[in-house]
């Protein structure tokens, strides 16, 4: 994130003579929001952006990058433990530097946050570092000062944590996924509600460090909007690596005590359980935030579950005329993903500059789970595709990873799945194994592009990788089978 002088767009460029106007104005500094500045800045105009907590937003600083980061602390933890039984490195680990491993962490996060904020700075951007809310269709004040703004305003003021009523989280025995990695020290056993794409990684993170970790679930299986196969093999792989995983299953009660928390659960088969560990992680979703947004003094409302929609998808504009919403403030099908809200803040940018832009294909966004195993999927699920196309215009082909050579090397399982139309394109495509979130790019171009079999199968994956098994699969799909069976 190293700024770069940025191309100008010079048929909309207009000086910032008037401190208290901008052609632009973002609400919320977080990743939807400052893509839909630094886009917008490109393009010549003046923009405003308000933020009133720490630029990058929740994916910056207690999601996405500290997530990851701590992750990758716990691929090299379980490396060793794959060193020592399966390769004869006599290896162990001894202990986690926690101090040591946090601070590495908070220095990629720092890192980050730094080249945000001269990116910006360099691009011409106006942060206004204080809370911000709307006066009207194109004013809004922020720090006690009113701006206009000439073009449009945008709304990116994200999302937090979904909380249970009666349950209080305290930062150490009851956390929610924003405070989880912040939480002092590494806890002995972790009770982790919530089985979609963060409390999965948060029960493998905490497993690898050492953990005894029951995961729950409400929903008939884990990754509930993924397709089945990638929830079936993900909960086998992660009860190979000894966590618990109870899907069906709901928090009756929970209390804290001296040295933990005692919950009380209810199972599928209506057992009623009592579980006693030392920390409570939440996370059974994400919730947006309008708090002091004043979307009524706009003539703006928020939908059932509190989400601002928008009245045109494509141009991500809602119901009064240039105001906008980027991120975690949509609905579905938005994904509340921060590769989505960079986006939809192009096409807001875009938009507002007169340029006609695209519009995000939701389809075509991958969603990854950075667990071990890992998931990693593009497009419709076979039970989707065969609800919309019909049953019979749907064909399926699915491979192991172990069924190829480096799958076997890797030595962890998982597979390639592939959903396409009959005699039509390619629908989805749903990988679980190590290192899935790098391979998945590849299908985001083939469901993008609207690709059949056939076009995949004439290019050539490299041997010996693990993104080989996806190129069988598409030969097979193709009447071309190599060493899958047709």
């Amino acid at each position: 994130m190293e700024p770069r002088t940025a191309p100008r767009h010079p048929a909309q460029a207009q000086a910032p003579d008037d401190p208290g106007a901008a052609d632009v104005i973002v609400i919320g500094g977080g990743t939807g929001g400052y893509s839909t500045a630094l886009r917008a800045a490109a393009l010549g105009l003046d923009v405003l952006l308000a933020e009133r907590d720490l630029l990058g937003g929740t994916c910056l600083h207690r999601g996405c990058i500290p997530s990851k980061a701590m992750l990758h602390a716990a691929e090299l933890v379980d490396g060793i433990a794959e060193a020592r039984e399966r390769w004869g490195v006599k290896a162990t680990v001894d202990s986690v530097d926690w101090a040591a491993l946090t601070a590495t962490r908070d220095g990629i996060v720092a890192r980050n946050h730094q080249g945000v904020t001269a990116h910006l700075a360099h691009a011409g951007v106006r942060v206004v570092h204080a809370s911000a809310s709307l006066r009207g269709p194109r004013t809004v004040s922020a720090g006690g000062t009113a701006y206009t703004a000439r073009r449009g305003i945008v709304l990116a003021t994200g999302s937090r944590p979904r909380l249970l009523p009666g349950l209080s989280p305290d930062g150490r025995r009851v956390v929610t996924s924003d405070d989880a990695l912040f939480a002092p020290g590494l806890p002995e056993s972790v009770l982790v509600l919530g089985g979609g794409a963060i409390g999965v990684e948060y029960a493998s993170l905490h497993r690898s460090m050492g953990a005894r970790v029951v995961l729950v679930e409400a929903a008939d299986r884990l990754l509930p909007l993924e397709d089945r196969e990638v929830s079936r093999q993900l909960a086998r792989g992660l009860k190979k690596r000894g966590i618990e995983v109870l899907t069906g299953t709901r928090l009756e009660d929970a209390a804290t005590h001296a040295t933990g928390v005692r919950a009380t659960v209810r199972t599928a088969r209506g057992q009623v359980v009592e579980l006693d560990v030392e920390r409570l992680l939440v996370a059974v979703g994400r919730e947006p935030v309008t708090d002091g947004l004043d979307l009524a003094a706009a003539g703006l409302g928020r939908d059932p579950r509190g989400y601002v929609a928008p009245a045109d998808w494509d141009r991500l504009e809602t119901s009064v005329s240039g105001i906008h919403v980027v991120g975690d403030l949509l609905p579905p099908p938005s994904l509340g993903l921060a590769h989505a809200s960079f986006a939809e803040g192009l096409v807001v940018a875009e938009t507002l500059a007169g340029l006609g832009p695209a519009p995000v294909d939701y389809a075509a966004v991958p969603r990854v789970t950075y667990s071990s195993p890992q998931t990693a999927s593009v497009g419709l699920t076979e039970e989707q595709a065969r609800a919309e196309r019909g049953p019979d215009q749907v064909v399926v082909n699915s491979m192991p990873l172990t069924a190829v050579a480096k799958g076997m090397v890797h030595g962890l399982g998982g597979s390639v799945k592939v959903v396409a139309e009959r005699g039509g394109p390619v629908l989805g495509v749903h990988l679980v194994g190590p290192n899935v979130s790098e391979m998945i790019a590849e299908s985001q171009l083939v469901v993008g592009w609207e690709a059949e079999p056939s076009d995949v199968a004439r290019h050539v994956h490299p041997h010996p990788t693990l993104s080989e098994a996806v190129g069988e699969v598409f030969l097979t799909l193709a009447g071309r089978a190599l060493h899958q069976v047709g």
